[in-house]
């Protein structure tokens, strides 16, 4: 059986080995994939991680099933597997990573890096500062409309190819540079 627990910038990858018999089996992958639930999310790498540890689990699971119950009169006491996972409060820890994704999206969603032709957008704020938005095309707040999206380049030159222009978007960040062209929304 394996665990994960990311800690921000370090992890830590578990394994429990064995000889099992059925009950300790069972008793070994409820403890193990349910700390990973609630201490494996922790750390961008860990993302990745646990999941494909929960899943090496599944497959010990399904061997752990085969083998036999413990028998009486036996040395020692079987571990006692206690309640499913799906029972636990540790089951809430596939929440967190649903929440990392909709918070991503949440603060993202309206990013302008992400707009392409078609989208329309909110500009406002300076032209030194400008504050770009994507939003709903209906919505009242969509002032222009991307005609084209310019990757590699912040040269806004290349938007005078479209008649339509009225408005050029340009942002660098890193590695990532592009330029939008823009159209004015008619008013209603």
């Amino acid at each position: 059986m394996r665990g994960h627990q990311g800690m921000l910038i370090v992890m830590r990858f578990l394994k429990l080995k064995g000889p099992f018999c059925r009950r300790c089996g069972i008793a070994a992958h409820r403890k193990m994939t349910g700390d990973s639930l609630w201490q494996g999310w922790w750390g961008i790498a860990s993302l990745i991680i646990n999941p494909i540890t929960m899943v090496a689990n599944l497959f010990q699971r399904a061997k752990v099933n085969r083998l036999a119950e413990p028998l009486p009169g036996a040395p020692g006491t079987p571990a006692d597997p206690g309640r499913t996972l799906f029972a636990r409060p540790v089951i809430l820890g596939l929440l967190l990573p649903v929440a990392i994704v909709g918070g991503l999206f949440y603060f993202l969603h309206d990013d302008p890096g992400f707009a392409d032709a078609g989208d329309c957008v909110h500009a406002s704020g300076s032209e030194l500062f400008p504050d770009v938005s994507i939003v709903d095309c209906g919505s009242a707040d969509a002032n222009y409309e991307v005609i084209a999206r310019l990757d590699d380049t912040t040269d806004t030159s290349g938007c005078d190819r479209f008649a339509t222009t009225a408005a050029a978007y340009r942002a660098e960040s890193g590695h990532t540079k592009y330029v939008l062209c823009l159209s004015a929304r008619n008013e209603n």
